[in-house]
Order: C-alpha cells, then sequence, then structure tokens
C-alpha cells in the first residue's frame, strides 16, 4: 500500500477483464454511469483510497492520475431522447450508433408491445437516472404530477406518461430485460417527498414472477467516495430473485451483510481525525491542477464557456467556487448561471491574490465542471460545430460521476459469484 501512496514507480500487471455481464442503460445522457460501469478512465490520485489501489488500479497516468482497470461490465443499449447526448456519448464510447435510440422509452416500451425486438436479451444489468426535477428540492417538486411529457413537452392533464412518472417505463424495461440487478438513480428529494420513496420501491419489487428484493433506498453522497462535489443522490437497487443463490435471500434482511456485500463503502471523508482509514474530502485545487486558463488552452471544452454576468448573490449560481473545499452540486439545470471560477473582490470574490496577476472574473467552464463530476479530460463535451458549452453544461449536469458509478460497479462484480447463481444466464 505504501507504494501506491508515494512516489514510487509502478509495475503492476495488467489483469485480463472478460466483458461477459451485460449492461442496459436507460436515461444515458453523456454516459457517467456507463464510463463507472465499464471502467478503464482516468482519476486523481487523490480520490481513490490506498486500500482500494492495489485492486483499482491498472497504471499511471501522468504524474497525479490513476487508470481505473476495466471491469466486467459492457454496455450493449443505450437510449435518451436528447440528440446532443449521443453525439458527445458515441464520441467517447465504443458502443455502435445503432445500439444509442435517441427515442423517450416510453415509445422504445410500445414498439416492444407492437412486436418489434427492441430491447437485448440476456441482459445482467439495467441502471437509469429517472428525470428528477420533478422531484428535486430546487424545483417545483411535482412528482408524479408532473407538468412534463415524456419527451419534455408541457402538457395540461398528468398521465403514466408525463415524467415524473418515467419510472414506471423503467420498470417496464426491467419487466421485459428481466436483469439479474437493476441500478435506479434520482435526487436527494424523493425521499422525502410524500410517499413517493415507498411507491416506487413497491413497485419495482413487483417485477417478474418472483419479483425483485429491493434494498431500501439509500442516499449517497459523491464527496464520500472520492468525488469532488456536494451531490447527494438516492440509489434503489432490485435483485432478480429467480437468479440469487441458494441462502441469499435471508441474508438480505441482514442489514450488516447487505453492507459487506453489496454497498459500495465510503472512502473519504470531510474529517478524518476520527477516522485514519479514510482520506480527506478532494478539493478543487487538486482537480483544477495543470489547468492552463482557458484562453491557452485547445480543449473546446474549456475554451467555451458561459459569459453570464454576475447577477447577485441573490441568484442561483452566482457564488465563487472555494477552492480549499469540494464544489457545489453541477446542476443540469442551469440557465448558463453555472457558478464562479473566480469572482472579482467588488462582487464579493475572495482569490484577489488571482486577480493582481491578471486573471479575470469568470465562470466555471466545462472541463472543470467534467472535473468536478470525475470525467477524464479525453472526454469531449463541446464538439465544435456539433455541441455547444450551453449543452455541454446540461449533460455534465445531468450525469451520475463515473467515480461513484465505478464504486457500485466493483462492488457488484467483486460479489456477483456470491450472490447470484453461476449458471444464471
Amino acid at each position: 500500500m505504501a507504494a501506491l501512496s508515494q512516489e514510487v514507480s509502478l509495475k503492476l500487471k495488467k489483469k485480463k477483464i472478460k466483458k461477459d455481464l451485460k449492461h442496459v442503460s436507460l436515461f444515458t445522457g453523456c454516459g457517467g454511469m456507463d464510463m463507472g460501469l465499464e471502467g478503464g478512465f482516468s482519476v486523481f490520485k487523490e480520490s481513490v483510497a490506498d486500500s482500494l489501489a492495489l485492486d483499482w488500479v491498472e497504471g499511471l497516468v501522468e504524474r497525479h492520475k490513476y487508470l481505473l482497470r476495466p471491469t466486467r461490465f459492457k454496455t450493449v443499449f443505450a437510449n435518451d431522447i436528447r440528440p446532443l447526448a449521443k453525439k458527445v456519448y458515441t464520441n467517447h464510447f465504443s458502443l455502435d450508433e445503432s445500439a444509442y435510440h435517441v427515442e423517450s422509452i416510453v415509445e422504445l416500451v410500445k414498439r416492444h408491445w407492437n412486436g418489434e425486438k427492441v430491447f437485448p436479451e440476456g441482459a445482467d444489468v439495467v441502471t437509469g437516472g429517472f428525470p428528477c426535477q420533478d422531484f428535486s428540492l430546487s424545483g417545483k417538486r411535482k412528482g408524479f404530477n408532473s407538468s412534463k411529457s415524456h419527451s419534455g413537452k408541457k402538457i395540461d392533464d398528468p398521465t403514466e406518461e408525463n415524467r415524473g412518472m418515467l419510472y414506471v417505463w423503467m420498470r417496464e424495461v426491467i419487466d421485459i430485460v428481466r436483469p439479474m440487478v437493476f441500478i435506479a438513480e434520482n435526487v436527494k428529494g424523493l425521499m422525502s417527498l410524500g410517499d413517493t420513496r415507498s411507491i416506487i420501491q413497491k413497485d419495482f419489487e413487483d417485477i417478474g414472477d418472483d419479483g425483485y428484493f429491493v434494498l431500501q433506498p439509500r442516499v449517497f453522497h459523491s464527496a464520500d467516495f472520492g468525488v469532488p462535489q456536494s451531490r447527494e443522490r438516492v440509489f434503489f437497487i432490485g435483485l432478480n430473485k429467480s437468479f440469487l443463490k441458494k441462502g441469499v435471500l435471508s441474508k438480505l434482511e441482514d442489514e450488516k451483510w447487505v453492507k459487506r456485500n453489496l454497498l459500495p463503502e465510503p472512502t473519504h471523508s470531510m474529517d478524518t481525525k476520527d477516522n485514519s482509514s479514510k482520506k480527506q474530502y478532494v478539493s478543487l485545487q487538486k482537480i483544477f491542477r495543470g489547468l492552463p486558463k482557458p484562453e491557452n488552452s485547445n480543449d473546446p471544452s474549456h475554451t467555451n464557456y458561459s459569459k453570464c454576468k454576475f447577477y447577485g448573490k441573490h441568484c442561483q449560481g452566482n457564488r465563487e467556487v472555494d477552492l480549499k473545499k469540494i464544489g457545489p452540486t453541477i446542476r443540469s439545470e442551469h440557465h448558463g448561471n453555472i457558478e464562479f471560477r473566480r469572482l472579482s473582490p467588488e462582487n464579493g470574490g475572495s482569490n484577489s491574490v488571482e486577480f493582481k496577476k491578471g486573471f479575470t472574473e469568470r465562470r466555471l467552464t466545462p472541463r472543470e465542471c467534467a472535473r468536478i463530476q470525475t470525467f477524464p479530460d479525453d472526454f469531449e463535451l463541446v464538439i465544435p460545430k456539433k455541441v455547444s458549452a450551453s449543452e455541454a453544461y446540461k449533460l455534465v449536469g445531468n450525469a451520475v460521476p463515473p467515480l461513484l458509478a465505478y464504486h457500485f460497479a466493483t462492488c457488484l462484480e467483486r460479489n456477483w459469484n456470491k450472490v447470484f447463481k453461476k449458471s444464471s444466464r
């Protein structure tokens, strides 16, 4: 372990990974969940706990970054209603363009009902972050009564096809595919919106002949897993009872067993004084290392950024990030009001030293937001003449942090044969 935490040359033997677990991705966006499940991307060293490094790290990328090893998961199907999400996704991932469906999940399920072969057979995992605007604390919290349709258009009368009910259609896909496990993600606000949580959990449990054992929904704070961001999300994890090994179903009632075998263990903490086994939260100062001034960069995701002016601290996004701390939640609905990388002293900024060095007031760039979300620098968000900075902000803000998803992937992978029958597929 010491060799990994010190500046000692790493000579790690690459493990040959068999990509034998098929993954169906719903509400894919630009692919944060998919990147995390598949692995093989780089993160800053501070984001990886020493206790995990030997199992996780395939090599060094530059001085301050680790390359994480690939996992057994392989994405075979993706969907989103935004064409530009597909452009960003297929520009990075090896998934065939025909396997990324720019179509509402409602329409995809209806096509299946009409006899078309839409979804792949024998998929092991289904994931999806069903739309969260209707459950968010920062939104109108209409929940199941959303005034937006599944395609994002305004509607007068809520139906089962409205945006707040899209988890029902994710449920339909799970019922069609019957994966061994599914992971559904949403905003923390869902937990406090009436009996929304219990309704969704019960609906997921009733899928299929034998049903799914759905773990108690839990809120995970991204910063606890090495992500330099204040981002809390609730996760629903369901296990297909038909595929569980003998005795596992009874063990699922044991909370300690569940935590030890099915849930990732936090690796970072805000205060490490009483817990030396965890690393300190990763600060923005650490993950902004090596980024030049936008005007000195050749990266379109760094040179193109929001030019919205300062509107006053009473407005959302009109504050300066604290470089000594984790970043704010990167939002998809920012409308240009993404937080400032630096504010001028007259607007309350604290980085006067930087201004003396010739720096100017500006907002975070898409690349800086991507680093806060733990996307690697080779992940292109702004694609000239195809994807603008405005769209890039929305895509990266709507994504699951890849590193957080990687925690779930490696936990599942490590315990897969302990939980599921070997001849399940």
